[in-house]
């Protein structure tokens, strides 16, 4: 199957094809699971958007209704399964994902692109501020995963937050590296950056 071919690119579809190989689910249970496992953390989501999913998955043929209930006054639930073809698809995009790097556009990045339009002076306090907050999510992350292993949670479940570590500490890393050479060679870096703000005192 060609990967321009391939219709599942999202990574909410991905993630209820994923919940879906489990046993048949409703997309109330997903979200719930989405919840308890902390898929938020790596897969953005709201409830609208998981029930919009849900219908183009089986628009698509990768999941289809299995039965349908009701609970009191509550609405109806129509429970889904997997089909073949929407466990080929997810074993195929899951291959590509893993074996694949993509360019991505992390905001950071972007934000080094232009930073020429700061005032040299003004980011050892805007770095410092940004270290602060990376030392605080790392801390969180760390929390995290201290914490799986007494609540039973295996580690391939919390692979993402150990990715996600890695991440933070090495952008932590390229922080601390940026503010000791603007503090001991601020004129490394060109003299463009100082011409444009003269007026710095950098």
């Amino acid at each position: 199957m060609d990967r321009e071919r391939r219709k599942v690119s999202n990574p909410l579809a991905l993630a209820v094809l994923a919940f879906l190989v489990q046993r048949p689910m409703h997309p109330y249970e997903i979200g719930r699971l989405l919840k308890e496992r902390r898929l938020q953390q790596s897969i953005k989501y709201r409830n609208s958007s998981l029930y919009m999913v849900v219908e183009q998955l089986h628009r698509d043929g990768h999941i289809t209704p299995q039965d349908t209930s009701r609970e009191g006054r509550r609405p109806e639930r129509t429970t889904y399964a997997l089909t073949d073809s929407g466990r080929a698809e997810l074993d195929a995009r899951m291959r590509d994902l893993v074996s694949t790097p993509v360019k991505e556009y992390p905001t950071f990045q972007s934000a080094l692109a232009l930073l020429v339009v700061l005032p040299p002076g003004e980011l050892p306090a805007l770095l410092d501020q940004r270290l602060h907050t990376l030392a605080e999510r790392a801390g969180e992350i760390r929390a995290r995963l201290d914490a799986a292993p007494a609540k039973g949670v295996d580690r391939v479940f919390v692979i993402e937050h150990e990715y996600e570590l890695a991440l933070v500490e090495a952008e932590a890393s390229f922080v601390r590296r940026l503010a000791d050479q603007l503090g001991q060679d601020p004129d490394g870096f060109g003299a463009f950056w100082h011409e444009l703000h003269p007026a710095d005192g950098a």
